[in-house]
């Protein structure tokens, strides 16, 4: 049983997405905080902060940590966070002369938001694949039905004819906008310490953090963590995303609702009625980015972080911002189905 659509048993199917959820999976989320903590100990070596000998033995610490899940689970119900009980089980793993050195001058915020960053950065790089996989697919369309005829329709009336050139480059022109945007993103290092000041560090905060940064192959800049824009930006693109792929699957369901103009294969059976081939790619594009437009509100809701740390709306992201993740991930691959579905588009 799961609460969650995206990895239930049998909706999974639907609007699951093994290859993104694999990167919001717990496995994935702690292997990127003990990439966090091993890289943290070679930046401050590096700048004399710790011993070389120390960051080393970290390193090969975080490498072969396999963590308690269960110990895990437990601390946080009461911590709020995991990387308390994370530390207290790397400490133990890298012996008693090092583990002093271990997540030097760095808070929990810094390990979290980090490991957020480096997950998202691999998805917003597969999500600009599929994105330029649909755009391809939308120009294979127009290539080869673009001269067809479609009645163009406002507000829901015939209006006058069009072409179906026409109608794919409404779909077509801001995926490509999206694109652009989807390459342009940054990622950066979060990395500001118990209230943003790197206080621990001193004269040597900056150089260190832009040492982490270059380890972890993100971005330098000063702490973000009661500046939650990042994380809106970036929700605001995926539903955008989301919502552009709406309006393409609501009008092919709509097409599809007249019949003359479009030809589909693989429509989903109705256990009523045999004859029916429904448009379920279309209607779920529909409902993905209704979703997404919903959810994105509760991302601008947790840009209200109270002073230099909240957890109410650091929480708040943890709820949402995986949904809207996975919504768009199954949105880029449910328009690449449908594209490969349309067998004709227009009239001669």
């Amino acid at each position: 049983m799961t609460t969650s659509p995206f990895d239930h048993p049998f909706l999974s199917g639907l609007l699951g997405d093994t290859e993104i959820a694999a990167y919001l999976s717990a496995e994935a989320d702690v292997r990127a905080m003990l990439s966090f903590e091993a890289a943290l100990a070679r930046a401050e070596a590096t700048h004399g902060i710790v011993p070389a000998e120390a960051a080393r033995a970290i390193g090969e610490a975080c490498a072969a940590l396999a963590p308690d899940i269960d110990s895990l689970r437990t601390e946080t119900a009461r911590d709020g966070v995991v990387i308390p009980d994370l530390i207290k089980q790397l400490k133990k793993a890298v012996g008693d002369q090092a583990a002093q050195h271990l997540h030097f001058g760095a808070t929990s915020q810094d390990v979290i938001d980090t490991s957020l960053m480096l997950r998202l950065k691999s998805v917003t790089f597969l999500f600009g694949e599929r994105l330029q996989s649909v755009i391809t697919g939308m120009t294979a369309l127009e290539r080869q039905f673009g001269s067809n005829r479609l009645m163009g329709h406002t507000r829901m009336q015939a209006a006058i004819p069009i072409t179906a050139a026409d109608r794919i480059t409404a779909w077509r022109m801001p995926l490509e906008t999206y694109l652009d945007r989807l390459t342009e993103q940054t990622f950066p290092v979060q990395f500001g310490g118990a209230a943003g000041t790197l206080e621990k560090l001193g004269p040597e905060a900056a150089s260190v953090r832009s040492s982490l940064a270059q380890e972890l192959g993100l971005t330098d800049q000063p702490q973000w963590q009661s500046r939650r824009n990042r994380i809106a930006d970036i929700a605001s693109l995926y539903s955008l995303i989301a919502g552009s792929l709406g309006k393409f699957g609501q009008d092919i369901a709509l097409l599809a609702e007249a019949g003359s103009e479009i030809e589909l294969a693989g429509g989903g059976a109705s256990s009523a009625m045999a004859h029916k081939q429904n448009p379920v790619a279309a209607e779920t594009l529909v409902a993905l980015a209704r979703f997404n437009a919903t959810q994105l509100s509760a991302i601008h809701h947790s840009l209200v972080h109270e002073q230099e740390r909240s957890g109410a709306a650091w929480t708040l992201e943890w709820l949402v911002l995986p949904q809207m993740v996975m919504a768009t991930a199954a949105s880029l691959r449910l328009a690449a189905e449908l594209i490969g579905n349309i067998k004709r588009l227009g009239t001669g």
